[in-house]
């Protein structure tokens, strides 16, 4: 009774913070996975694994959250050839993107069992590291550590519960308030550009009928696209320019969706258009890499 009580008081709690700030993410728990593990093949092999990771869920859920099941989500996406298999990290950006989520929560699960006997039971005990990004600019949000403590069963339900249940008040809080700072203040990205070793444009050179140079159109523009017109410049020489941190609204008003990185990118591959300079983008993290070719 007592256990029931506390979880709806957090219930209650939590329900009230994402009341007054007017935002409720949604949330999706994925596996942690090593470069070049195969996501499926881990939960295809672990049950445990499987078992910690809807406990995970069911503990968000517990508490006020929209949650995404990811297995059910990996099945939907993988009966529906919808991804190249072989690219590991394409398929985990895909089902990110394909989710609806806001955040994504890694889970790094770790289930340790001892052939120390008592009652016919093992000496188990669950420990877990669960992280939390921003799903459009993979912004980390909160990390925590949850540990069930040691026990003899092979209840690994039980002990995922315990471990989770032992940081995930804390967890989900520090992760609300930056979801909230972020809706109100806009999502921070980096943008890094460099040249090509081909071009024969540099960040100096005056561009367009105004006779201004290449990294002041690139500061109107970025002072214009910017939420609120929150923006830094780290600084720019001849053959680099480095936005260190761009606040980006948190819906495209074209749209009504989040505001992503990606979405970041083709507004800058516009711009460059405009301007007539070919350039390459990438992304990794929370930064968007741009090559003037």
């Amino acid at each position: 009774m007592k256990k029931f009580v506390l979880l709806y008081f957090f219930a209650l709690v939590t329900s009230s913070l994402m009341a007054q700030s007017g935002t409720q993410p949604k949330i999706m728990v994925i596996p942690y996975t090593k470069q070049g593990e195969d996501i499926r093949t881990i939960l295809e092999a672990d049950e445990n694994k499987r078992i910690v990771l809807t406990k995970i869920k069911e503990a968000f859920d517990e508490r006020g959250y929209s949650t995404v099941d990811f297995v059910a989500k990996l099945k939907a996406i993988e009966s529906g050839n919808t991804f190249n298999i072989d690219n590991q990290s394409d398929i985990k950006s895909q089902i990110i993107d394909m989710s609806g989520a806001d955040i994504y929560v890694e889970a790094e699960i770790t289930c340790l069992q001892n052939p120390v006997m008592s009652q016919g039971n093992p000496e188990s005990r669950v420990k877990i590291i669960v992280t939390a990004y921003d799903a459009s600019t993979g912004t980390s949000l909160s990390n925590k550590i949850g540990e069930s403590g040691t026990f003899y069963t092979n209840d690994i339900a039980k002990l995922g519960m315990k471990a989770i249940s032992s940081c995930a008040d804390d967890f989900l809080r520090i992760m609300q308030e930056k979801f909230t700072s972020m809706a109100e203040n806009g999502k921070s990205a980096m943008i890094q550009l460099g040249l090509s070793e081909t071009t024969d444009i540099d960040f100096e050179k005056e561009i367009g009928s105004d006779g201004l140079q290449l990294k002041d159109q690139i500061e109107l523009w970025v002072e214009e696209h910017a939420y609120n017109g929150d923006y830094h410049i780290q600084g720019s020489t001849k053959t680099k320019m480095i936005i260190d941190d761009m606040k980006l609204p948190p819906v495209d008003p074209s749209t009504g969706k989040a505001y992503s990185l990606s979405k970041l990118s083709m507004d800058f591959l516009k711009f460059f258009r405009n301007l007539n300079i070919p350039i390459s983008r990438s992304t990794r993290g929370n930064t968007l890499y741009i090559t003037i070719n």
